[in-house]
């Protein structure tokens, strides 16, 4: 293979004019890739090599990259191999079955199933999401340090899963109600990043008009974004009531933290709920911290899917977002066939602090949050499986995530261009189609009129 090598490097430094020297198998292959087909042997020349003209240009072709053909390197060092460059589509595999993690039952005899399917396009498709919501977040973390962003702002990265898992376990017209770190659940439920980005600098664009920020954004079956530690449990509870009521077989999620796990009013909601037999799937986002506080100091029991008591419950790989899938269809299941109530624990992690104020390394080590992104990481776990199993190829990742980068900085440009609202439209949308309605301003004598 070497002496063939060397043969193949002295030719070409022929016929190219340069002096190829000493080089890897894979830059030889890219430099031999412009001027022969490397799927079948060139036909011999029929002129001497010192009467040979340079070639014609090559025609235009998508020209492997150097790491697709490292990749193909082992095949060639078979007698007579051929080296393949490039790969279509077909090639890839539709489908294919994980192993998944199994779920901690609490008051069930079955739990989700320990395999999961996954075709090509979903894989695709996860991976897009949990990547954009990443890429829009980090954006949103240098317009907050740039102060283009002011007030509060929680970050949603590292917990990409849990959205798109339960949003690929419903269905659109199910409902979903969460706390105040919304902007992933909010791109999950169909606003654009523009819209999200544009709503956290305070602009007329905005998914709330520029008028809500960063705790309160809303979409079809969206409830927000709620800035009241705990309050949406029981407003998820209400919804459940209303699909329940209107008999519409729709569920309604409702999640919380680990932080929130604590308040009275979640008993409140769960026995409610039990005792009406809701369709609800009560939500515990553990991420290991309540603000800066561990859940080993905050809370005496830590088996937070446990803590319904009579209400059934399940403790979930949140990292995962083929186990947040599977376990979400479960529940949604449990729901939909008149059970009642379900709680689902999703044990994730933030990677940024609980706000922009928080730098998040005075209560654990940048140790601990280094471990979680090189071992637990959702985007790169999901990416993996895919590669490993031949369903998409690394240049098909670099694509999506280039285009990513692209719409997030052009979302980031209308965001910061977009006019802010005016003070008239301050007090609008304040009731749902009523009349015009005078609203006092800050003191008496000045009044602002409401529009719906």
């Amino acid at each position: 293979m070497k002496n063939m090598l060397t043969t193949i490097s002295n030719a070409l430094c022929r016929m190219t004019g340069r002096n190829v020297g000493a080089q890897t198998v894979s830059e030889l292959l890219v430099d031999l890739s412009e001027y022969v087909s490397v799927t079948s042997p060139p036909p011999a020349p029929t002129v001497a090599l010192t009467q040979r003209q340079p070639p014609k240009p090559p025609p235009v072709r998508t020209r492997a990259s150097a790491e697709q053909l490292v990749k193909n390197q082992a095949e060639t060092d078979r007698p007579g191999a051929r080296v393949v460059v490039s790969r279509s589509f077909a090639d890839f595999t539709s489908q294919a079955s994980f192993d998944i993690k199994e779920c901690e039952l609490h008051r069930l005899e079955d739990g989700p199933p320990l395999k999961a399917e996954l075709t090509r396009e979903q894989g695709l498709q996860y991976y897009r999401v949990m990547q954009t919501v990443r890429r829009m977040e980090l954006k949103a973390d240098q317009l907050y340090k740039q102060k283009i962003i002011r007030g509060f702002c929680h970050l949603y990265d590292g917990q990409e899963a849990c959205a798109v898992g339960i949003e690929s376990g419903i269905n659109p017209s199910d409902h979903l109600i969460t706390a105040y770190r919304a902007h992933g659940y909010t791109y999950t439920r169909g606003i654009a990043v523009k819209e999200i980005l544009a709503e956290l600098t305070g602009r007329r664009g905005g998914v709330a008009k520029g008028k809500g920020g960063s705790m309160h954004m809303y979409a079809p079956n969206f409830y927000g974004g709620n800035g009241i530690v705990g309050a949406q449990v029981p407003l998820g509870a209400g919804i459940a009531l209303a699909c329940q009521y209107k008999g519409n077989n729709q569920v309604c999620v409702s999640l919380y933290g680990d932080g929130a796990a604590n308040q009275g009013q979640l008993y409140e909601a769960f026995n409610m709920a039990a005792l009406w037999t809701l369709p609800c799937i009560f939500v515990c986002e553990n991420n290991k911290y309540g603000m800066g506080t561990s859940v080993e100091r905050a809370s005496a029991s830590t088996e937070y899917y446990k803590r319904g008591d009579y209400i059934p419950g399940i403790r979930v790989d949140g990292m995962d977002v083929l186990c947040v899938r599977e376990a979400t269809k479960f529940a949604a299941d449990h729901c939909r066939a008149g059970k009642g109530p379900i709680i689902m624990e999703l044990q994730t992690y933030r990677y940024h602090g609980h706000s922009m104020s928080d730098p998040g390394v005075s209560y654990r080590t940048r140790d601990e949050i280094q471990e979680v992104r090189s071992k637990s990481d959702p985007i790169t776990m999901l990416k993996e499986r895919m590669l490993t199993n031949n369903m998409a190829s690394v240049e098909e990742f670099k694509g999506i995530d280039i285009a990513i980068r692209k719409e997030v900085e052009e979302a980031a440009l209308y965001a910061t261009s977009d006019p802010e609202p005016p003070l008239e439209e301050l007090c609008n949308h304040i009731f749902s189609n009523d009349a015009p309605l005078e609203v006092r301003g800050t003191n008496p004598w000045v009044t602002l009129k409401s529009v719906s």
